[in-house]
């Protein structure tokens, strides 16, 4: 297994358009993405313009197939302008 928990602090007024990004890269990812176990976005209550992603893969080789899929690349590059920050987490399972 290998997992990653994603913080991103999207701009006040970039929201709209965020979740947009993501929805579309959601249908991407369930028709191409077989390695793909979790990939779920969240709010986060109390604070409107956090979104945190919890993705979960088979295998780093998983992972690695994700990131080089196009509508994640799509993603990557698009985000850039709606955001503050991303602070990223690489999980690992026990045992």
């Amino acid at each position: 297994m290998f997992a990653l928990v994603v913080r991103f602090q999207v701009r006040p007024d970039r929201l709209e358009q965020f979740d947009a990004l993501v929805a579309r890269t959601l249908e991407g990812i369930a028709a191409h993405e077989p390695g793909t176990l979790t990939y779920l976005p969240t709010r986060v209550e109390g604070d409107d313009t956090a979104r945190i992603f919890i993705e979960v893969y088979a295998d780093e080789d998983a992972f690695v197939a994700h990131e080089e899929q196009p509508h994640t690349r799509h993603f990557l590059a698009a985000r850039e302008p709606l955001l503050l920050s991303v602070r990223v987490e690489r999980l690992r399972g026990i045992g």
